[in-house]
């Protein structure tokens, strides 16, 4: 990992974090790491086997051990392409409460860092600038309101043809901010040295052009 610039993508569940750095990414021609979908594979497993959050060991060894895979975009466990599944609301409560363990963390937190490879990586999560990558050379901090989030949530589900409360919606956002900020391990915290943006008003364009502004002002040997 040692040389290879690295750029943070950090924020709530909604906020457009995950679009954002897949596009940094792809504009620098740089790895992408979408860690959310590490934690929401591992949610899957649990919610399968239908281990309570007390089995703490078991779902530590069960993290430790992740048949998962990346491949052209598609999030594959065991040869099985979940990246649709995992998407879902009830799994991403589940992998809120798995990433609440300590062990768990520690055991993906290697499994992370291996994911810093030439030319540069983007990451994206909520413990990305504050404990998997704290020496990145770019922190960004992207949120929005709950209401924003559970709306854009609320419209991608009903293109979809599903079924969903929009009050719901919104307290199931705002508790899983609550557990998210208020957990003992990695919290959900903007590092001290990262750059807040509000998405909450913006386009997606206006918050690229916003982030790679910042982007291109701290790494002034990148040319993208």
């Amino acid at each position: 990992m040692a040389g290879i610039p690295v750029i943070t993508v950090d924020g709530p569940s909604g906020s457009g974090k995950g679009t954002l750095a897949q596009r940094i990414a792809e504009t620098l021609g740089w790895h992408f790491l979408d860690s959310g979908a590490i934690y929401r594979v591992l949610g899957l497993m649990v919610e399968r086997a239908g281990i309570s959050g007390e089995k703490i060991d078991k779902i530590s060894e069960m993290a430790a051990n992740m048949p998962l895979a990346f491949d052209r975009g598609k999030v594959l466990l065991d040869g099985e392409d979940v990246s649709e599944l995992i998407r879902t609301e009830t799994i991403g409560n589940q992998a809120s409460k798995v990433a609440a363990i300590p062990q768990v963390r520690e055991a993906l937190l290697a499994w992370q860092r291996k994911y810093a490879k030439a030319p540069g990586l983007v990451a994206d999560g909520r413990d990305m600038g504050t404990v998997v990558f704290p020496q990145a050379e770019v922190k960004i901090f992207l949120t929005a309101s709950a209401e924003e989030r559970a709306q854009r949530r609320y419209k991608q589900l009903k293109e979809k043809g599903l079924g969903v409360n929009l009050a719901r919606l919104t307290d199931e956002i705002r508790e899983r901010d609550e557990r998210d900020s208020k957990r003992a391990v990695a919290p959900l915290v903007a590092s001290n040295s990262a750059y807040q943006l509000d998405s909450t008003a913006m386009t997606i364009d206006e918050v690229f052009q916003r982030a790679m502004h910042k982007i291109r002002a701290s790494l002034s040997d990148l040319r993208p």
